[in-house]
């Protein structure tokens, strides 16, 4: 099974909602995957969104340039008697999605691979390994110029996130 990197914009209203009553929030999830599922907007459109498997390597060059916002695992525990897939969801506040996109705006892909060696994410043990193939650093471009597109959307609508493994 892969673990994958998890999103959805949720709005205030929801995000208090989503931290009174988890089993509405996963529920929701549900619903809001179910019904991206088959209209698959763009990443700027969509309430849902994945990070695929390049979660792991993502954390890590953001992690590796100081990134100031936790945009890989959220930042504030809630449900945490719950298992979203791998553990417990997280969630940032609309004023750390708006830190966040500025960050990543001000962080192009180039300058987080820049003098990256694949071994270092290989000594690093970064999921799901595989770092010694070619190009493999290019793999997670866009990944990250979605999440970019995605957060930038969020801080648009003042929007929180909930961030989960799944």
């Amino acid at each position: 099974m892969s673990m994958i990197g998890e999103y959805l914009r949720v709005t205030a209203t929801e995000l208090g909602r989503a931290i009174q009553e988890p089993d509405w929030a996963l529920g929701f999830v549900e619903e809001v995957q179910d019904a991206e599922e088959e209209t698959e907007p763009a990443p700027a459109e969509a309430r849902h969104f994945s990070t695929y498997k390049t979660w792991d390597m993502l954390r890590f060059l953001l992690a590796r340039a100081e990134f100031p916002v936790n945009v890989i695992h959220g930042e504030e525990p809630f449900a945490e008697d719950e298992d979203w897939g791998y553990g417990p969801p997280r969630y940032l506040r609309p004023e750390r999605v708006q830190l966040a996109v500025e960050a990543l705006r001000a962080t192009s892909y180039a300058q987080l691979i820049s003098g990256v060696d694949p071994a270092e994410l290989t000594s690093a043990e970064v999921y799901p390994l595989g770092w010694s193939e070619p190009g493999s650093l290019e793999w997670g471009r866009p990944w990250y110029d979605g999440l970019t597109q995605f957060f930038e959307a969020a801080a648009r609508a003042k929007d929180a996130m909930l961030v989960w493994l799944d």
